[in-house]
């Protein structure tokens, strides 16, 4: 009798695609390590014109990390048709009806509308951007992730020697953001509407929810490298239990309210 072969669990196919004008080249190593926790990055493009000096930058890592330049010329100066370019690259890709998903890395409200027809399809879309990136692309987006955190994420570079620094490019020094206020309210809202009896709900289906209600939290953004330990810190407001998974053998974290916690 023949064994059948077990396959394994398959990846998600992700279309990357990058608006150098809009996204800095610093990002690149924590942007793709973010990306493989969704999926593959099956197709990479980034776009910009790239007969000038100011993409000079994300030149230097391209074929790192076989990214393929899409050459789009500024035909009007004040207009960005690199824009145009790409929503219709997304287009494209999205009729082939071989992704699972699109990853868009650009801080520019333009890109709303086509994250929102991408999610029409079915398809999940994950946003990249600054945190100036407008609400309304924010919200448009399935998850998504500020650069600032990934730039934070990235070894950082022992700075140069005087002499060592680059000619007309004075060092910068280096900038973090400073951990945003935990939003205990909205967290212990959500507990309370999906709880079960006991009042406790498994952390992941917490995760989930909290990025359907803000697709651009993150746990990184408050200063912690997962929702657990950022849990875990307020434990003046809620309860974390720890229980064995039968099915696996390992375990899964609860978090309820705690009685009487403010």
């Amino acid at each position: 009798m023949a064994i059948k072969q077990q396959t394994p669990r398959q990846q998600k196919h992700l279309a990357v695609l990058i608006d150098a004008d809009n996204a800095p080249a610093s990002i690149i190593e924590g942007l793709f390590e973010e990306i493989t926790k969704y999926g593959v990055a099956s197709v990479k493009r980034i776009y910009g014109d790239w007969t000038g000096p100011q993409l000079g930058s994300w030149k230097k890592v391209l074929l790192d990390h076989s990214i393929q330049p899409i050459q789009q010329f500024a035909y009007t100066k004040g207009k960005n048709a690199t824009d145009s370019a790409l929503i219709i690259d997304a287009m494209d890709l999205l009729y082939t009806r071989r992704f699972d998903g699109f990853c868009l890395v650009s801080s520019d409200s333009d890109f709303t509308r086509l994250a929102a027809r991408l999610r029409e399809e079915g398809l999940t879309v994950y946003g990249f951007g600054e945190e100036k990136t407008p609400k309304p692309f924010v919200s448009a987006c399935d998850k998504f992730i500020y650069t600032e955190i990934l730039r934070e994420e990235a070894p950082e570079a022992p700075p140069a020697a005087p002499d060592k620094q680059p000619a007309g490019e004075p060092a910068k020094p280096a900038s973090k953001s400073k951990p945003q206020k935990v939003p205990v309210d909205l967290i212990a809202k959500l507990i309370d509407d999906l709880s079960d009896e006991d009042g406790w709900i498994q952390l992941g289906a917490l995760g989930q929810n909290i990025t359907r209600i803000r697709p651009e939290f993150d746990a990184r953004l408050y200063g912690f490298r997962k929702l657990s330990d950022l849990v875990k810190s307020q434990n003046k407001r809620f309860e974390v239990q720890v229980r064995g998974s039968s099915a696996s053998g390992g375990e899964s974290l609860y978090v309820r309210n705690r009685k009487g916690g403010k």
